[in-house]
């Protein structure tokens, strides 16, 4: 069973430091009756997450009702990379709002057409044209259907799709499909044939072998099926590294499948979802790989709290689908476009990519100290820039320990520190760039002060 945060309010230590406050019992009074009425009208798939109500949050900041605040290392899960509630950001919502110009469906609008020239130019030249859609899944969804009708104006025998075990691009079917947890695609019913899973090459899988002659063995699998790379696969989607370890793929893994994509006329495809816009020290997750892919799936950070994602692409291929055949009635809507805008500003302006690299040295420099004290229970930090993940084993058979690490999340919770709770062996760290390294590092102390007085208590 998964465990569970309790409701119940604990007297627990007050907290008063530059960056914290934990003046009331934890979870705050009244929390519990909240929830309850959360219960009562929204599907259950929604709940789950560590017991505190959100009143407001501020660039690094998370503020309750009660006065209580926290430093916050998750984000959101990585959407508010320039910041809570970022000036620049609510300054072009409120521009947009006070026209007023609130939506225009695909009738122009001047906003549209800035964003998309600044959203290209921030490629770098890699990618011609993008498609604005709102959720991270739509623009998966996107991205298998351009693939699609690549593999089909190409002429490919069938419409194949290589994705990779463990990856996660969203909860619509097709992304679903594309995903690699077999059980969270049992509603479907059925599981598309040309959809093609091999395996991820996990450090503890691939450690003693090439990360080309991994990726080898996984289409050596396919071949045996009867698939023909040629004639039978026009896509392969890559998750820039795996959300719930932020596990980077060997960088010649990446490198040997953008050699077959070359070779096989297949379109490579990244999703983008949380490594975009300056998340691991670069612009694009991607980058770290040394390749170029075809198309790029983004979101979360692309629109700093504000519904927006996107695919980008090449003429060629982003042209593929006819007038309409390919739209979305809340796609490039204004106050979306300005945020997006107002993001890509802020990012450039303050230097934020190079800020993710050195920050995150700080970041992992800190976190490999803390595998060093705590070698028994920490068995791998990865990640790269400001992207990280702690993953825990059971310090007697060695095995993946998916308790320890959520009730480091609850102590740190107690102690004025928000963790992402990923339900599994690992605890995910991605705090707002712009955090101070002052703030860094003392979330990274309440950290280790968590872990430690969690495992006296056990």
């Amino acid at each position: 069973m998964a465990y569970q945060f309790s409701r119940i309010p604990v007297n627990v230590p007050t907290v008063q430091t530059k960056y914290r406050v934990i003046k009331t019992a934890i979870p705050s009074p009244g929390t519990d009756s909240i929830l309850l009425q959360l219960e009562k009208y929204e599907s259950r798939s929604m709940q789950g997450q560590i017991p505190i109500v959100w009143d407001r949050a501020e660039n690094f900041s998370l503020y309750d009702a009660h006065g209580n605040k926290w430093i916050d290392f998750t984000s959101t899960i990585f959407v508010t990379n320039i910041g809570h509630a970022n000036a620049r950001v609510l300054a072009a919502i409120r521009e947009v709002i006070e026209k007023p110009l609130l939506h225009s469906y695909a009738y122009v609008n001047e906003l549209r057409v800035d964003y998309l020239k600044k959203l290209v130019d921030f490629t770098n030249g890699h990618f011609q044209k993008a498609f604005l859609l709102s959720a991270g899944t739509e623009a998966t969804e996107a991205a298998l259907k351009l693939m699609r009708m690549y593999g089909r104006k190409r002429g490919k025998r069938r419409l194949g799709i290589i994705c990779i075990e463990g990856n996660w691009h969203g909860r619509t079917m097709g992304a679903q499909m594309m995903s690699g947890n077999s059980a969270q695609k049992e509603w479907i019913g059925f599981h598309d044939p040309d959809i093609h899973h091999i395996p991820f090459p996990y450090p503890w899988l691939s450690a003693s072998a090439q990360g080309s002659d991994f990726l080898s063995d996984g289409l050596k699998t396919l071949e045996r099926n009867g698939i023909d790379m040629r004639k039978d696969i026009c896509g392969v989607m890559l998750e820039t590294f795996q959300g719930w370890s932020a596990v980077f793929y060997p960088k010649d893994f990446v490198q040997s499948i953008e050699a077959v994509c070359s070779a096989d006329d297949i379109l490579m495809a990244f999703d983008e979802m949380q490594a975009g816009f300056a998340r691991t020290g670069k612009r694009f997750g991607y980058e770290h790989y040394e390749v170029t892919p075809d198309l790029i799936c983004c979101g979360k950070g692309m629109g700093s709290g504000v519904p927006l994602s996107g695919v980008l692409g090449s003429s060629e291929v982003m042209d593929l689908p006819e007038v309409g055949n390919m739209s979305s009635t809340h796609s490039a809507n204004p106050m979306a476009c300005a945020a997006g805008i107002a993001t890509i500003e802020e990012i450039i302006s303050r230097n934020l990519v190079d800020e993710s690299e050195r920050k995150g040295e700080i970041l992992h420099n800190r976190l490999n100290k803390l595998k060093e004290r705590f070698t028994h229970n920490i068995s791998s930090i990865l990640g790269k820039g400001m992207i990280a993940a702690i993953l825990f084993k059971n310090p007697v058979d060695k095995k993946a320990d998916t308790e320890l690490p959520s009730k480091v999340v609850e102590r740190c919770m107690q102690k004025g520190l928000l963790t992402v709770h990923t339900g599994r062996e690992s605890i995910k760290i991605g705090p707002p760039l712009t955090i101070s390294d002052e703030a860094l590092s003392e979330g990274l102390d309440v950290l280790e002060e968590s872990l430690q007085e969690v495992i006296d208590k056990d």
